[in-house]
């Protein structure tokens, strides 16, 4: 199986939507509110990183990555997440290249780190860990991970962008 990776078009809006729909709703952990999120990032021209991934020119996955403020200040640290994968096609490694593509284009842009909220089990693969200094407060701290690109991370309360309130 060979997956394209490229950026997101304008017309890619509503299948993002779709597919990022159908992996939350068969996900436990879900808020239901992920195809709302993006669609408020969109808006709000805040999808700093967007992402999909193609099958024979078929779409079959999404991830962005977003700006977030620590300790109220604009940063040069970004949110990553929803990514969603169509479910008839989960553990192929599709999220997975998604993750790596976009961490990728977040260094090369000169980001110093990416934070995420998600399964610590799954996300160690890619770097991320628990970090005490660096904290969000809305859910247990094993579940809000950090990755530093510099080798340094900032200390404080981190925000995402408020798109992520879109319901």
């Amino acid at each position: 199986m060979s997956i394209e990776i490229r950026p997101e078009r304008a017309d890619d809006a509503q299948t993002i939507r779709q597919i990022t729909e159908a992996a939350f709703k068969v996900s436990t952990h879900s808020s239901g509110t992920e195809g709302a999120i993006i669609d408020a990032l969109r808006e709000a021209d805040a999808l700093t990183i967007s992402l999909v991934a193609l099958i024979d020119n078929e779409m079959v996955g999404h991830v962005a990555f977003s700006p977030l403020t620590i300790e109220g200040e604009q940063s040069d640290w970004f949110g990553l997440g929803p990514v969603a994968v169509r479910p008839d096609l989960h553990r192929q490694g599709i999220g997975s290249a998604l993750i790596r593509k976009g961490l990728e284009h977040l260094k090369q842009a000169g980001a110093n780190g990416c934070v995420l909220v998600g399964d610590p089990t799954y996300y160690r693969r890619f770097g991320f860990d628990n970090d005490s200094a660096l904290r969000y407060e809305d859910l247990p701290a094993e579940y809000f991970m950090r990755l530093a690109f510099n080798g340094s991370a900032p200390m404080g309360r981190v925000r995402f962008h408020e798109g992520f309130s879109a319901s």
